[in-house]
């Protein structure tokens, strides 16, 4: 599986963007899909993630209520809806897809098989 990951860009705080994760080679079924961030300096975090069935999302508190994931499987494409960005939302960007991840592990990177080469997001003030 090969992950594209695209969409990132400069934008203002309070501005929305939406990332797009495609998946060559298979499609997502079977695959819990993820997005995590690494800001320069700091370790990648975990953002966002639905399981296997595009169900149960789950989320890091920095970003609930201002960021959604979605999945359109006849696509292979994930989306990262971000909104009322902030200048501390600024990092890569990458998506990640897991086989067989169990739900108490779609917020670690072991949870994960493949990952895409990151996208930049940079927030400013």
């Amino acid at each position: 599986v090969q992950l594209q990951a695209s969409g990132g860009g400069l934008v203002q705080a309070g501005d929305s963007l939406r990332l797009s994760c495609v998946a060559s080679g298979r499609t997502f079924s079977g695959y819990a899909s993820g997005w995590f961030r690494q800001a320069p300096r700091k370790e990648r975090e975990f953002v966002i993630a639905i399981n296997a069935n595009g169900g149960n999302p789950v989320y890091a508190d920095s970003i609930k209520g201002r960021f959604t994931i979605s999945r359109d499987k006849a696509k292979s494409t994930v989306y990262l809806q971000m909104n009322s960005l902030k200048p501390e939302d600024t990092a890569l960007y990458y998506c990640a897809v897991g086989s067989g991840t169990i739900q108490s592990m779609l917020q670690q990177r072991a949870g994960y098989d493949y990952w895409g080469q990151g996208t930049q997001v940079t927030v400013s003030s």
